[in-house]
């Protein structure tokens, strides 16, 4: 049975959890991605941020209504801050406040099926491979994809 190893990606593109968002946000660019691991000092990763983050903490938000036990209280503030200030205040954030910190990862000898599995379950299109708790490569759904077709549509 093929495992993640033979699937991943190897060369994963990373950032430290020291990282700021403007980092992310360069390598998001750079690297034609749309999510990254976070990683700590030892190469392990603690969490993950994507372009959903991203576009979590700068779009329009909606005033929200809060449930207490002796009622309910509901906010009346509004969205007061521009899209514009919305990335400033964005861009020199620590990544860590924004990304997923209970960061879901697959071991390298997980087999192909049990990733898509939980890359369907978990509705994520990416998920970090691991090896002794170290990060080692990234499967998305377009490489499982890209694996499918090239494996049984090209023979």
């Amino acid at each position: 049975m093929t495992t993640a190893k033979e699937v991943m990606i190897d060369q994963v593109v990373s950032v430290s959890s020291e990282s700021s968002v403007r980092t992310v946000l360069r390598a998001f660019v750079d690297h034609r991605i749309s999510g990254v691991p976070v990683i700590n000092d030892k190469n392990e990763p603690i969490g993950f941020i994507s372009d959903g983050d991203i576009m979590s903490n700068i779009g329009y938000r909606d005033p929200r209504t809060f449930f207490f036990d002796l009622g309910t209280y509901t906010t009346s503030w509004v969205d007061t801050e521009t899209f514009e200030e919305k990335i400033g205040n964005l861009l020199n954030r620590n990544v860590m406040e924004i990304a997923t910190k209970r960061v879901i990862t697959v071991p390298a000898s997980l087999e192909v099926d049990l990733v898509a599995k939980v890359l369907g379950d978990k509705k994520i299109k990416k998920v970090p491979v691991v090896a002794d708790k170290k990060l080692v490569g990234i499967i998305s759904r377009g490489d499982i994809v890209r694996f499918v077709v090239s494996n049984y549509l090209d023979s």
